[in-house]
């Protein structure tokens, strides 16, 4: 068995094993406590606590002290050793060992030199358990050689060359510090152009007139022995020159284009590179197969020098320098390769195993190269160390097995490489030791509720003893999850509460014997400031109150202080401080500030503060008024099971009176954190008497109202837990349905956790068949909300109910509710299916019901399916996507709508209960009767002549049975828009172009279009078109616009027209008002005149029938095709395509006339000259 002691901490939940401590099971061992009653009686072999440093540098002008101290019972005795032989101390006078100490003392300051005593030192400290030695210690002195003599000749030297100025200084130990200096003690200035490196030389880039000077003076500064050497000091003088010759970068140090380097893990790596060059070059540093490390890479010496701290093998690489300036760069590579001295992946670690038991010495190291392992026992090579039959070596490792007393030793584990080496000690203690309990007996702990508590347990024993921890004389091992037991035996309850007070006994045990030991636990209630101090405005004369009520624990007293900005009161006899109150009287300036109230016991404290400011006298102001501040102090009495008493202390009311409290709840067990209107009572009263409900951790608040409002609730009082008690309700909302054939699913509304009453809510499901004699059959359920039964008839009601219960017993006798088992898929179609036609888009379905015990479900209602399979005018069948229409509940017809006239339909009726729809009833076929057609498809207009027309037509989309004939209606419209005689003509169903002849030439006509069936008549189109003008009469207006009279006629209008629009100009900049639109309309210029379609002007025409407005300026294309929208708001338009001609009163006569020949009728660009109305209407 292998002992220890850690820090960690172990949580042992409730059910399991006994809070133990179980340390016998972890590598690393135990110390033996140095507790001196324990040391009295119990062995242990040495340790080294203390020794010098490896390498030891000594002050020559100092006694020698070695450091070797230890501990171990017996306690140990020492020897030294120097260069590997035995160091006889009694034979030399100037050297002594500190009593009870491994410690040499050699007095060199009387006689004798340091030099005589440098060597190597080993201590070895030893008593009848084993010996322990220390590290190799290697003695050297100090030393700080002067500088050698040396002449120095001056250094002349040319503006802008560059310089190295060497230090060299002596080797002294440990190594001196280097810096440069003149002959007044001043630090010689540095720069990116003049720098210091690392072997101390001063590296000019290059040289100015100002460098010149006789004191370059460099010093070493050896720290151990407090001295600084001088270097001769060194002249340099720059000649100016006329012209100085810029030039690339070059390397003063490192030489070449490449370097290597070599450092050991851990230390510091430093990488050099100086250049000189002129202008001055700047040094850039890069990794080239990586990146520099960001928190360990830092620049020195105007990044002339990387360092790399903490340096580890994955610095190793090519680390390059680059030196550039405006002429160039160059670069060197600096090789660097990590080294490590031997470090410790695991040292080995004490054992104190008893008699029998194993263990093992873990001994590994790494560095690089790899470090060789060797061990030592009692400080002599384990190879010729006496034999010991428990002890196994493989490699780093001793194996120890079936120990005696006589296997005590001290074993060192040596690792080592070119560049160091690691010792370490572990002993090997075979004790026998019953168990010991270190800690005071009947110790008292006191510790503020709701804190944590410890309870100490410090044991020891051989073999580990294991630990438990007892509450009350008679009690069981702890075995609650609310506990705590560290690995050192202390038993910790995380939060301490009132029924934590009392006797605790912790036992120790193993094979050897039992160790028990008693300490108490008293658990004290905080200390609470109830009545914080407030902060306060007060005038300069005035006095002021702070109040600080505390509220404690009865069995402690507090000590009330007073602090003003966290200091103490001045000693001024204004300030008076009794029970609960500091008074201040007449306040001066000074005393404003922050005043601290601290309540302090011997277990806790706490403090509140509060400001005060000091102002000048002014009026009183009016009182301020606010909600009330929130009440405080909440308190828990008479605490029964179903009631308790809640008491609270008022907070201020803020000039307005306190008219009520409300009291509110939170239940932390079943919503934490939601809080629940508990009651309301005047605000007269300051305790409340509650009823509470069975089994809910309750916590309360109280709000505080005034005429203003709510104020924010109360901190929550302490927490109480009723007791349980059976469930009062049952669960609501409960049903039985179906989702199988054979299954009826009976679902509810759980009870939340408030109303359980008490844990192991579960629910007991009853159910049997309505309608038969069978026993309730009965079934407990956890806490869930459904239940399904098995195996149940299709469609059958069944009487169902759920109660309630819990570990301490049932709620009510339930009600019954009634639910039916699953539903299946109807099993019968409905019969007699009856199909009466109304008209051609409508017919009226009849069917008988089926029975109702065929449905096997709650009937939903009746579903006609229907379609149409045959086109009685087309006589090809064709299947469409069929239509759906379900009516609801017992319904035995339904009505059809939205039919197609002649059309031919099949259709069946289909019953549908919750499940779905059962077989459908045989198709039933019923015809539909012709109905009237819709509107031909087109009409259109071609080949118009002067007298003829021809129309086109297409039939209509939907015929809705036999077309018989077409009707055509049309009549003229003269030039006022008036309709002439309407003309009818019927034209046989197989026609589909129709002309119509002796018409009157240029005329407009309108047309109106339908087809018929047999069942009447059906929507029309219409159309308009124009006859074609007579060519004789265009011939004779085609010359007008040329006419010498006509052009002057449209000049001199022009003329009038612009002469009218000046005047009106030159009025209105004068201020005059010229109502034009009222004398254009008394004095209508007819040349300017709207003009209607069909003489010239432009008017609208709107059809009496259909409605439909002209649209200004519309035309008939050469098809006759009317546009639908073709409105033109220009005169130019009008113009267009047509041989538009002027009376001599300058009307416009040419409308509708025919069109030329080889000319399109539409176009946007005429062949002729630009008409008159055209150029008028740009000019105007």
């Amino acid at each position: 068995m292998q002992l220890e002691i850690m820090p960690r901490k172990k949580r042992l939940p409730a059910g399991r094993a006994p809070l133990l401590l179980l340390l016998c099971q972890l590598v690393r061992a135990l110390d033996v406590p140095l507790d001196p009653k324990l040391l009295e009686d119990l062995v242990q072999p040495p340790t080294i606590t203390q020794q010098s440093p490896k390498d030891y540098i000594i002050d020559p002008r100092e006694n020698i002290v070695i450091q070797c101290e230890a501990k171990g019972k017996p306690p140990p005795s020492f020897s030294w050793t120097r260069n590997g032989t035995h160091f006889d101390i009694e034979k030399d006078p100037l050297v002594t060992m500190k009593p009870g100490s491994g410690t040499l003392m050699i007095n060199i300051m009387s006689e004798g030199k340091a030099e005589t005593y440098e060597g190597v030192y080993q201590c070895t400290a030893r008593n009848e358990r084993g010996a322990a030695i220390s590290n190799n210690i290697v003695v050297r002195p100090s030393r700080s050689p002067l500088w050698t003599k040396e002449k120095l000749e001056p250094i002349t030297l040319r503006n802008g060359q560059s310089l190295i100025l060497p230090c060299r200084p002596p080797l002294g130990l440990p190594p001196p510090i280097i810096f440069w200096m003149d002959n007044s003690f001043q630090r010689l200035p540095q720069s990116e152009r003049v720098s210091q490196g690392l072997n101390g030389d001063l590296y000019f880039s290059n040289v100015l007139p100002e460098d010149t000077r006789e004191d370059y003076i460099c010093y070493a500064r050896f720290n151990h022995t407090q001295t600084i050497q001088q270097k001769q000091p060194i002249s340099v003088k720059v000649i100016s020159a006329k012209s100085n010759r810029e030039r690339p970068p070059t390397f003063l140090t490192p030489e070449g284009n490449a370097s290597h380097k070599e450092e050991l893990r851990g230390n510091v790596l430093s990488l050099e590179c100086i250049a000189e060059g002129l202008p001055t070059p700047i040094i850039y540093w890069i990794k080239e197969d990586g990146t520099l490390p960001i928190n360990r890479t830092f620049y020195k010496n105007f990044k002339k020098t990387l360092q790399i701290i903490q340096v580890s093998e994955a610095d190793s690489g090519n680390y390059q320098c680059i030196a550039k300036n405006p002429l160039g760069a160059i670069y060197h590579t600096i090789s660097v390769t990590v080294k490590a001295a031997p470090y410790w992946i695991m040292a080995p670690q004490n054992l104190v195993l008893s008699p029998g038991e194993d263990g093992r010495l873990i001994c590994r190291a790494n560095g690089n190269p790899k470090p060789r392992i060797s061990w030592l026992s009692n400080g002599v090579p384990i190879e010729i160390a006496p034999d010991d039959p428990s002890r196994n070596i493989d490699g780093d490792t001793i194996i120890f097995s079936n120990v005696q007393e006589r296997s005590s030793a001290v074993y060192q584990c040596n690792a080592s490489n070119e560049y160091g080496y690691l010792l370490a000690n572990a002993f090997v203690n075979v004790l026998a030791e019953p168990p010991r309990i270190l800690t005071s007996a009947n110790t008292l702990y006191q510790v503020i509720a709701d804190r944590p508590a410890l309870l100490d347990c410090a044991f020891f024993g051989s073999p580990l003893p294991t630990v438990e921890w007892f509450k009350g004389a008679k009690g069981s091992a702890l075995r609650e999850d609310i506990y705590v037991l560290h690995e050192n035996g202390t038993l910790e309850i995380p939060v301490a509460q009132k029924d934590s007070t009392g006797t605790y006994t912790c036992v120790a045990r193993n094979k050897l014997g039992m160790a028990k030991n008693e300490v108490h636990l008293e658990i004290k209630d905080a200390t609470r400031i109830i009545k914080q101090p407030e902060y306060a405005v007060v005038q300069r004369g005035g006095t002021v109150s702070f109040e600080c009520k505390v509220k404690h624990d009865h069995t402690l007293i507090p000590t009330i202080t007073w602090l003003k900005d966290n200091g103490e009161l001045p000693n001024d006899g204004r300030f008076t401080v009794d029970k609960d109150h500091l008074v201040v009287a007449d306040v001066w300036d000074d005393d404003g500030g922050t005043y601290t109230c601290v309540a302090n016991t011997t277990l806790d404290n706490v403090s509140a503060s509060a400001v005060l400011s000091v102002v000048a006298p002014t009026p009183t102001p009016a009182p301020t008024y606010d909600v009330p501040n929130p009440p405080f102090d909440l308190e828990l009495t008479d605490q029964l099971d179903k009631s308790v008493q809640l008491s609270w202390t008022p907070g201020n009311d803020n000039n307005s009176p306190i008219t009520k409290f409300i009291i509110e709840y939170e239940d932390a067990m079943h919503e934490a954190g939601l809080w629940h209107h508990q009651t309301e009572v005047s605000g007269m009263q300051t305790t409340a008497h509650l009823k509470l409900s069975p089994y809910v951790n309750y916590s309360f608040r109280v709000m505080a109202v005034n005429s203003l409002g709510r104020s924010l609730p109360s901190e929550a009082s302490e927490q109480y837990l009723t007791k349980a008690a059976e469930p009062d309700t049952n669960p609501t909302a409960v049903e039985g349905l179906g989702s199988e054939p054979d299954n009826l699913v009976i679902t509810w509304k759980p009870l939340n956790g408030f109303e359980s009453n008490g844990p192991g809510l579960q629910y007991k499901v009853s159910w049997r068949q309505k309608d038969g004699d069978d026993e309730w059959t009965s079934v407990v359920v956890a806490n869930v909300s459904k239940y399904i039964v098995s195996g149940t008839p299709t469609f059958v009601p069944y009487l169902i109910k759920v109660q309630a219960l819990n570990d301490v017993g049932f709620a009510p006798e339930p009600a019954v509710v009634m639910g039916h088992s699953g539903e299946d898929l109807p099993m019968v179609a409905p019969g007699n299916v009856r199909v009466n036609v109304v008209n051609s888009t409508l017919a009226e379905v009849h069917w008988d019901p089926v029975p109702l015990k065929s449905i096997r479900g709650h009937l939903q209602g009746y579903r006609i399916y229907y379609w149409k399979a045959q086109s009685s005018s087309k006589r090809n069948r064709r299947h469409l996507e069929k239509k759906i229409l379900t009516f609801q509940g017992s319904k035995t017809h339904g009505m059809l709508p939205g039919l197609e006239p002649f059309s031919h339909y099949t259709l069946n009726v289909r019953v549908v209960n919750g499940k779905g729809e059962g077989p459908a009833s045989p198709d039933r076929v019923f015809n539909t009767p012709e109905g009237v057609p819709s509107a031909p498809s087109s009409l259109k207009i071609v080949n118009p002549t002067p007298d003829s027309l021809t129309l086109e037509w297409d039939p209509p989309s939907r015929p809705n049975g036999i077309l018989t004939e077409y009707t055509l209606k049309y009549q003229p419209i003269n030039s006022t828009h008036e309709l002439g005689p309407l003309v009818d003509l019927k034209i046989p169903a197989n026609k589909t172009r129709w002309t119509l002849k002796n018409l009157n030439f240029s005329t407009r006509y309108k047309f109106y279009f339908y087809a018929q069936t047999a069942a009447g008549s059906g929507s029309q189109i219409t159309e308009e078109a124009v006859t074609n003008v007579d060519e004789a009469m265009a011939s004779r207006q085609v010359d007008i616009a040329t006419q010498g009279w006509f052009i002057g006629l449209m000049c001199a209008v022009a003329l009038l027209i612009l002469i009218l629009l000046i005047v009106c100009f030159i009025r209105r900049n004068k201020g005059g008002k010229y109502p034009v639109k009222e004398k254009e309309d008394a004095h209508a210029d007819p040349e300017i005149q709207p003009m209607k379609e069909d003489d010239g002007t432009f008017g609208e025409y709107s059809d009496a029938e259909d409605h439909k407005p002209l649209k200004k300026g519309s035309r008939t294309p050469s098809d006759r095709t009317v546009k639908k929208e073709d409105s033109d708001d220009s005169l130019v338009d009008y113009g267009e395509g047509v041989n538009g001609q002027f009376n001599e009163d300058g009307s416009f006569i040419g409308q509708y006339s025919g069109k030329k020949e080889k000319e399109p009728a539409e176009g946007n660009e005429s062949s002729e000259a630009p008409s008159p109305v055209n150029a008028m209407n740009s000019f105007v």
